[in-house]
This record gives C-alpha cells, sequence and structure tokens, in this order.
C-alpha cells in the first residue's frame, strides 16, 4: 500500500510537472508564432516593394505616348523661341544697314 501511495504521489508530480510544461510551451509557442506573424507581414511589405513587377502593353504605351508628347512640345517650344530669337536679330540687322 506505500508503495502505491508512493507512486501516486510521484505519479501526481509527474503530471503536475507535466502540466506545467505544457502550458509554458503553449505560451512560448503564442509567442513565436506572433513573432512569425509579424516577420510574415514585413516580408508581404519588402515583397511588394521590392519586387519587380512586368509593365503591361498598355502602360509601356502610355509611358510612352506621354514622352513623346512631352518632346513634341519641348521641340515647339524651342523652335518658337527660335523664331524669336531669329526675327530679333534680322531686325537689328536692318537698322545698321539704314543707318549706313
Amino acid at each position: 500500500k506505500a508503495t502505491k501511495s508512493q507512486d501516486v504521489k510521484y505519479k501526481t508530480k509527474e503530471s503536475t510537472d507535466l502540466d506545467k510544461a505544457t502550458a509554458e510551451a503553449t505560451s512560448d509557442r503564442s509567442g513565436v508564432q506572433e513573432e512569425l506573424d509579424a516577420v510574415n507581414e514585413y516580408l508581404k511589405k519588402l515583397h511588394e516593394q521590392c519586387d519587380e513587377k512586368a509593365e503591361t502593353f498598355e502602360e509601356r504605351k502610355a509611358r510612352y505616348e506621354a514622352e513623346i508628347a512631352g518632346l513634341k512640345e519641348a521641340l515647339q517650344v524651342l523652335e518658337n523661341e527660335t523664331a524669336l530669337i531669329q526675327r530679333g536679330s534680322l531686325r537689328g540687322i536692318s537698322r545698321h544697314v539704314v543707318k549706313a
């Protein structure tokens, strides 16, 4: 009877120790899972920012058309300025010719 009583005492202590270990392991797992979730979320944000995304044909076409329109506008401005400068230069020459 003393042996059974001693066995029950040890089994109860072992059960209590296992319950504590289980509780600690569950708590540790929860903490690690939260950390993993945070790291995965950060990794997802990095992928969104850093992964190279293939540009569609429509996007490339729109970008090129906008670039061409800007270049045409710049060319037109330069041509108008050149025309104004040339007209101003000719007027100055004609004044000198008239005076002479």
